[in-house]
């Protein structure tokens, strides 16, 4: 099944492109609500091409949208407009646009960053969390920045990130090679102890990753033609600025999540159905981050997909579609 065209929908005073696939038996539809799937970066709604046909034919009613910033999502100007209380509102207005009072959110990466706030912002709507990569941690008293920065030096790719203009100015040089750096899928070698870095940095140092030559990169290249065209197009629509300016609000998020401490100081935070899916060799995620979750997350079950690096569900996807399936049948 081709990736549908999306509908263009009004948001939180944005417009937002939403890609949705209807099931194609109506044996589950009514009794399991939709699923919303979160993409992260430098991703779009079509990141889960390979989940619309097999979920949409197992019974379910699925549906992604490009994120602001992202795609055929307007960008807004300015970095306040990424604050995670705009990218919730956005979809809480998808939701209210579709009719849809509770929804099963699944997120990857940045998507997944999105979907752990949500039981702190609209508890109300959820249904359950289906968390790629991405483990719940619990709000530290240091700020993300400053973390990464005592862990890796002042050189890593998120504190990069947080500079003006030239990070933009470095990934839309050329947007085909951007993405042929960042999608990559790891070599067939077995062992976490062999895990793959971004592109060879052992400090997160985006510089030294972008100067890797391309023939000396790891692994190989993730995309075909069609789907590195795909990416490259729809980034030249907007950019990187939107998408850069999420992580420009790591510090603000941080801060503003601090009014759910005291409400929720104790465990269990998250009752909702959740399920964990770790990938064996994620270079900056490993499944070893997710230790101890399940004190955050008492209804959880975690499936890890081995020998798989970070673009898990572009990389492994008859695995991932599968261990979705399977949860959805058991839990809803």
């Amino acid at each position: 099944m081709p990736f549908p065209e999306p509908e263009i929908i009004t948001t939180n005073g944005i417009q937002m492109a939403v890609y949705e696939a209807r099931p194609a038996t109506t044996a589950r539809a009514a009794d399991v609500p939709p699923i919303l799937f979160l993409h992260g970066f430098p991703e779009l709604a079509f990141s889960w091409r390979h989940q619309f046909p097999a979920l949409s034919e197992a019974g379910f009613h699925v549906l992604a949208p490009d994120q602001r910033g992202y795609g055929k999502s307007e960008s807004p100007v300015g970095i306040a407009a990424y604050h995670m209380t705009e990218l919730v509102a956005d979809l809480m207005g998808l939701l209210d646009a579709r009719g849809i009072e509770k929804a099963i959110f699944c997120g990857h990466d940045w998507g997944s960053l999105v979907l752990w706030s949500l039981p702190f912002y609209a508890q109300e709507r959820l249904a359950g969390l289906i968390s790629l990569n991405v483990p719940f941690l619990a709000r530290r008293s240091v700020d993300p920045v400053s973390m990464m920065n005592a862990r890796f030096g002042e050189n890593n790719y998120i504190n990069f990130f947080q500079t003006p203009e030239i990070p933009e100015q470095l990934l839309e040089a050329d947007i085909e090679k951007t993405f042929r750096f960042f999608m990559r899928r790891r070599k067939d070698r077995n062992g976490p102890e062999q895990r793959d870095t971004l592109a060879g940095s052992s400090n997160n140092n985006f510089m030294d990753m972008l100067s890797v030559d391309e023939a000396n990169l790891p692994g190989k290249g993730l995309l075909n033609a069609d789907e590195l065209k795909y990416y490259a197009e729809h980034f030249a629509v907007n950019g990187f600025n939107g998408p850069l300016n999420w992580y420009r609000n790591f510090v603000p998020n941080w801060q503003h999540m601090e009014q759910f401490q005291q409400r929720d100081a104790e465990p269990p935070l998250i009752t909702l159905p959740v399920l964990m899916i770790l990938a064996e060799n994620d270079p900056v995620l490993p499944p070893a981050l997710a230790a101890g979750m399940e004190q955050f997350c008492p209804d959880m079950t975690t499936h890890l997909v081995k020998n798989c690096g970070h673009w898990t569900q572009q990389e492994k996807p008859a695995e991932v579609n599968q261990v979705i399936i399977n949860w959805l049948g058991k839990n809803f």
